[in-house]
């Protein structure tokens, strides 16, 4: 993986030759998730973090505050496509555009906005392989400060079935042809580890592959030789859709970009995903591996 192959992923030597293109639009989109005894974690933009070291001419794309609906009780949940349009037009995503995304922390944050820009039926998007911390450390340029990108007008329409919610996420319980897949880590998915979403365990029947299995230790991504058996341990293969979820949305879209890449031809993120589902008393959910 080095050039723009439209699956989702670019390399750092890519984006280093192409920093003065007119078209690209390269986002910082960092949150960080701090522990909180109100919840699983409280959520904090990356902001600051952004405007001591960025990339050369990356704007800040702030997830949590322009880019999800304040309406609901959930971080992060989508907003209305006319919304969305606006708000990713705000920040400069305009029909013609290259967009790359990345974060100073785990990837999941670049992949929800790839997600939420695939699926909205503008596909000129990619994630930075390796984000902010290879770039710095193959000692390429930094700049701090603020850069912003003109607004533009910006019209998305969604791409029928790309989000679940919890009314199909139900009835893939029972349906053979959907694979219903648990991006959050083993211990989570079996209810052993003490962070949990209102109840222990995992969406019945669901599988799980975890986001941070996906990354090799220097953080970059598995290629598809790697990453395919791993779906392939959970069914994903087996069945014409994939539903994955995680807590909020967030890392289930790693998942999501992996199976993309590996040419699964129906691939679904649940927004609400545990933060929804656990709520609700009569939503199915088991322990165990």
């Amino acid at each position: 993986m080095t050039g723009w192959d439209g699956r989702g992923l670019v390399s750092t030597a890519w984006l280093a030759g192409r920093l003065e293109d007119p078209d690209l639009r390269l986002f910082d989109a960092t949150v960080h998730l701090r522990p909180s005894t109100k919840g699983p974690y409280s959520v904090e933009s990356g902001q600051a973090d952004y405007l001591q070291a960025h990339a050369p001419g990356a704007a800040f794309m702030d997830l949590a505050a322009d880019l999800s609906d304040h309406a609901s009780p959930l971080a992060f949940t989508l907003p209305p496509i006319e919304v969305l349009s606006k708000g990713f037009g705000a920040c400069g995503v305009a029909p013609g555009t290259r967009v790359v995304v990345y974060s100073s922390t785990t990837p999941m944050w670049a992949t929800r906005v790839w997600w939420m820009l695939r699926a909205s039926g503008f596909d000129d998007v990619a994630v930075l392989d390796g984000g902010l911390a290879k770039w710095i450390a193959e000692g390429r340029p930094v700049e701090s400060g603020e850069r912003r990108y003109a607004p533009a007008a910006l019209t998305l329409q969604a791409r029928p079935g790309a989000w679940a919610d919890k009314g199909e996420v139900l009835a893939a319980i029972e349906d053979g042809g959907v694979c219903t897949i648990n991006a959050l880590s083993p211990g989570v998915h079996s209810g052993e580890a003490a962070t949990n979403y209102g109840r222990k365990g995992h969406i019945k029947g669901s599988r799980n592959v975890p986001y941070a299995a996906l990354l090799k230790d220097d953080g970059t991504w598995r290629d598809e030789a790697e990453l395919r058996p791993l779906f392939e341990a959970a069914g994903a293969f087996e069945r014409p859709r994939a539903i994955c979820y995680c807590g909020g949305g967030i890392s289930a879209t790693m998942d999501a970009l992996a199976l993309t890449r590996l040419g699964h031809p129906s691939v679904a993120v649940y927004d609400g995903s545990m933060a929804e589902w656990s709520r609700d008393p009569d939503l199915p959910m088991e322990t165990g591996a």
